[in-house]
């Protein structure tokens, strides 16, 4: 049975999409969140289609917790465009006040983590991967754990150092400082999942990244409150305002999202389960 919030997720994202051509106030501006809403409800609705469970019908509470802890998240990284200024944002005045914006921030940042697991369960729903395996074990020692987050920290600094030039490390900082965090403390990590063999959620995860990527700047293209790029050196052939090469950067993040969340959920929580199973 098809779930009754999936009907209403599908026709959000149509109104949406008529709307970026319509212009009804007060839709056109607080299109972000409103769309992505639509599309978790309506990917979550396929997912419980599928597999007779979903994250929105089986674990709401988790998926409430995901909500609270992906509006925070991106802040960090609003933290960092700072002093690299790769992204700016446009088209707010609609918003009327630094509260509003605040507030429209918090709830398009909302969707992020929702919207990056429920598409990793869609995907994992068709065994697009589940036969992807390793052909062998790597032994995980703890220099390489070391090592990995070493680097994590230096691709944390080096962009505040030398921005124009070391920019990209941003995604990938926090990945290599927090995996091996969630693994040593067991919890659900990337290197888990390499040494366990089992290639199906980071290869969901990389192509859920690419998928959102994609969605995140086709829907910005056509906004009114939008946002756009000041990337040094790779600026060239746009596909909607994203440089081609920076889409690359969504594979890493993906991995860098899949970690922060762990983490972040680890700390109120004494033993985590697997959210995908």
């Amino acid at each position: 049975m098809f779930k009754w919030y999936g009907f209403l997720g599908i026709l959000t994202v149509i109104f949406i999409e008529a709307n970026f051509f319509l212009k009804i106030q007060p839709f056109a501006d607080w299109y972000f969140p409103i769309v992505w809403f639509g599309y978790i409800l309506t990917i979550d609705a396929i997912v419980h289609k599928l597999r007779g469970k979903s994250l929105i019908s089986d674990r709401f509470w988790q998926f409430l917790g995901m909500i609270i802890i992906s509006a925070l998240l991106w802040w960090i990284f609003e933290f960092l465009n700072l002093p690299l200024q790769n992204w700016s944002y446009q088209g707010l005045e609609g918003l009327k006040s630094n509260s509003i914006v605040t507030l429209f921030g918090l709830l398009s940042f909302a969707t992020v983590l929702p919207a990056l697991f429920e598409t990793v369960e869609l995907i994992r729903s068709i065994h697009l991967f589940e036969s992807k395996r390793l052909k062998r074990s790597h032994k995980i020692t703890k220099r390489f754990l070391y090592t990995m987050i070493s680097l994590g920290v230096i691709c944390f600094l080096t962009p505040l150092i030398l921005p124009a030039f070391t920019f990209p490390l941003v995604w990938l900082s926090f990945f290599f400082i927090i995996d091996p965090i969630n693994y040593l403390h067991k919890q659900p990590s990337i290197i888990g999942h390499l040494k366990d063999k089992r290639l199906a959620i980071p290869l969901s995860l990389l192509l859920a990244g690419i998928i959102l990527g994609f969605l995140w700047e086709f829907w910005n293209y056509w906004a009114i409150p939008k946002w756009t790029y000041n990337i040094p050196f790779v600026g060239f052939f746009k596909i909607f305002e994203m440089p081609i090469l920076g889409y690359l950067g969504y594979f890493p993040f993906s991995f860098e999202l899949y970690a922060m969340y762990w983490f972040v959920r680890s700390l109120f929580l004494k033993k985590e389960k697997l959210l995908i199973r």
